[in-house]
């Protein structure tokens, strides 16, 4: 199990490095919030992420209703094959920020 970190890169890019899983996401880490309100635009890097599960799709979700409420614009990048496959069984593959690295 990898320690889940989120890295500001700078101009609105983050980076998560380690797990997003149940045994990884508390509710501090859902609670922290803040670095999304850092600029309009933001961009999430799942590149390093090594294991998920349906707490880290559910996080994500959050993410998506937290960005939408404040009218912040919202993407993902390198989103693990699993998380995706999470996303298409839940139904979430029709929104926007799953459909466009299902095709």
């Amino acid at each position: 199990m990898s320690r889940l970190n989120i890295v500001d890169q700078g101009a609105g890019h983050f980076l998560v490095d380690g797990d997003l899983t149940f045994a990884t996401i508390d509710k501090r880490t859902v609670k922290s919030l803040a670095f999304l309100t850092s600029h309009k635009d933001i961009t999430i890097d799942l590149g390093r992420v090594d294991n998920t599960d349906s707490a880290g799709l559910a996080l994500m979700i959050e993410w998506i209703k937290y960005c939408r409420a404040k009218r912040i614009q919202l993407r993902f990048s390198h989103v693990p094959k699993q998380l995706l496959s999470l996303a298409r069984l839940s139904g979430f593959d029709k929104d926007a920020h799953f459909a466009s690295h299902l095709e």
